[in-house]
């Protein structure tokens, strides 16, 4: 079996080489001026962002916190089982040494 070598496709030697493009972004005003002009650009962004969300309806939000409340109780009686019986294998190790 003959060994391949993986390669790199050769460059034409006849177009030039590619730099590496630069921002030309100059930067204007103080530090203040920069900060609050990047503080306000934030916020229109942040609210153009918001008027796309699709916020849940009333029975959406009810329907939810009530599947949130049962999923917490049932978990909380499965802790409290496993903590029972914890407690009663502990209390019937402690009853066999003693």
């Amino acid at each position: 079996m003959a060994f391949q070598e993986d390669r790199l496709p050769e460059r034409d030697i006849n177009t030039p080489e590619e730099e590496p493009k630069k921002k030309g972004k100059k930067k204007e005003g103080n530090f203040f001026t920069r900060m609050f002009s990047n503080l306000a650009r934030w916020f229109r962004e942040m609210k153009s962002e918001l008027k796309k969300v699709v916020w849940p309806t009333k029975s959406q939000v009810l329907n939810n916190c009530i599947i949130v409340f049962v999923v917490v109780i049932v978990s909380a009686i499965v802790i409290w089982g496993f903590d029972q019986l914890a407690i009663y294998c502990v209390d019937a190790l402690i009853s066999l040494g003693g």
